[in-house]
């Protein structure tokens, strides 16, 4: 199984980088990962905004692909929540998670349909590029508790 992120925005600041890449270099050990940054669109109407993400997004996976949405509106997991999920994933045969960060106006909701599972990371709300590195580290968290490593405590 193959996990990907995709997030709508633009280059991670250097301070993010880093962090990005230290987790994501971990998950490596794991799982085959990769990025894919999507430019967000110049329209000007937020409902046009998320269309054209939306057309960009589709273009990106495919129809074997389990989509998990990170969304406010999501359910919220616990990190050994997640890796439960992630686990369930790869006993169902899935070749690749794609976790999904939408752009600035959120995602178009063809996109919420097309989600297979949509994840709340917290009530609060965090700029994209904090998300991104949350979500790494968290996805490496996962990572380490299924393999009953000493990183996450319970």
């Amino acid at each position: 199984m193959k996990l990907s992120i995709l997030s709508v925005g633009k280059a991670h600041e250097s301070y993010i980088k880093e962090g990005v890449d230290q987790f994501t270099k971990r998950i490596g050990h794991y799982y085959p990962i990769d990025w894919h940054l999507i430019t967000p669109s110049k329209l000007t109407e937020p409902t046009q905004i998320k269309k054209a993400e939306a057309a960009t997004i589709l273009k990106s996976i495919t129809p074997t692909d389990v989509l998990v949405l990170l969304d406010e509106t999501g359910k919220m997991l616990s990190s050994p929540g997640l890796s439960k999920l992630i686990q369930q994933k790869a006993n169902q045969s899935a070749q690749r998670i794609v976790f999904l960060i939408g752009g600035a106006y959120g995602v178009d909701e063809e996109i919420k349909k097309r989600a297979n599972f949509t994840w709340s990371l917290s009530e609060l709300v965090f700029p994209h590029m904090l998300v991104r590195l949350i979500l790494a580290e968290q996805v490496y968290r996962a990572c380490s508790i299924l393999a009953n490593e000493k990183y996450h405590h319970e």
